[in-house]
């Protein structure tokens, strides 16, 4: 499959979750520290919303129980969550500011170097 356009780059606010399904899957694209990443929005530990939760030094919390995520592999850095969460390919359209924010479900990000792509500001 190829990438799917989910929102444009000025729709995104920094540190804060925008949730957009994309083939089936619900994703949470999140633009922090001048970079976007999308990850399932799914805890591993409690099958809960991760876009529920706060975004803090390029990871997602889950509200529920405090596992966080790194946004740029998945794996989180907490208990109780012990699994990873998919990360995904995130690509832009353009330069423009209403750029289309393009993502693949079937890459995985945590495989790509670098993982996400540069929005070009850090805030």
């Amino acid at each position: 499959m190829s990438p799917v356009a989910v929102c444009t780059l000025d729709q995104l606010n920094e540190d804060f979750p925008f949730v957009a399904e994309v083939e089936g899957v619900e994703v949470v694209i999140v633009r922090t520290q001048g970079a976007l990443y999308a990850i399932k929005n799914e805890c591993s530990h409690a099958d809960v919303a991760l876009s529920e939760g706060e975004v803090d030094d390029c990871h997602l919390e889950c509200w529920m129980h405090g596992s966080r995520f790194n946004l740029r592999t998945g794996v989180p850095d907490s208990l109780p969550a012990t699994q990873n969460v998919p990360v995904y390919v995130v690509s832009l359209e353009s330069d423009a500011p209403n750029s289309a924010v393009l993502v693949d479900v079937t890459a995985d990000a945590s495989l790509v170097t670098p993982p996400c792509v540069p929005t070009g500001s850090k805030g």
